[in-house]
């Protein structure tokens, strides 16, 4: 069985729980507090030098970690990773988009605003563009939205997983979607499918 190290609250562990949920995969859940520094252990560094989670043991005992890179492996060939060849390439594009220009400034407001009791001067003096820069990738996504009802080839997947984490939760980082109704309506769309779970879901 495989066996994921996560911290429950963490949107890039919950694409890979929403993943194994969806696909009905059993695995173990290890839970990693990384307030507490249990990422930065040697018996964790061990599994992941990078020091992060998640990261999933295999059943072969190796580890694989990158929340994008462990959702790609474990959906080849399934329902959730599209198999024609442009519609691969959509999906690649819109994990990349999550993590360049979506998850580096709504995630982080996020943990910030939610979970740091106090910002540093440098922190306060760089969240407005942080603000700035997650209300323009939710600009991105409502056009898009606008006219489908997933982000690629009308069937839910990989592209809309990797998005959902983190905007789902958005109004923890102080985001008002209210001028977003095509990403509510997708959001309450992807909440709704057959297998879905919360983001503090234990297995």
């Amino acid at each position: 069985m495989m066996t994921l190290y996560d911290y429950l609250d963490s949107g890039n562990g919950y694409k890979v729980r929403l993943v194994l949920a969806h696909l009905g995969l059993p695995y173990k859940l290890v839970e990693c507090d990384i307030l507490k520094g249990e990422t930065r252990t040697p018996e964790f560094l061990a599994k992941n030098p990078n020091g992060r989670i998640p990261t999933l043991q295999l059943e072969d005992g190796s580890h694989l970690s990158e929340s994008g890179a462990i959702v790609w492996y474990l959906t080849e060939g399934t329902k959730l990773a599209p198999r024609d060849r442009k519609a691969r390439g959509e999906t690649l594009q819109w994990m990349f988009f999550e993590q360049y220009s979506h998850e580096p400034y709504i995630a982080v407001a996020r943990f910030w605003r939610h979970y740091l009791p106090k910002l540093s001067p440098l922190q306060e003096m760089d969240l407005p563009e942080r603000m700035a820069k997650g209300y323009a990738a939710l600009g991105v996504m409502e056009q898009h939205l606008a006219r489908r009802r997933f982000f690629v080839d009308e069937q839910f997947g990989l592209a809309d997983i990797a998005l959902y984490a983190y905007t789902h939760v958005a109004g923890e980082g102080g985001f008002n979607l209210d001028n977003f109704p095509h990403v509510n309506t997708w959001l309450a769309r992807v909440a709704n499918q057959p297998g879905h779970v919360t983001i503090s879901h234990r297995n």
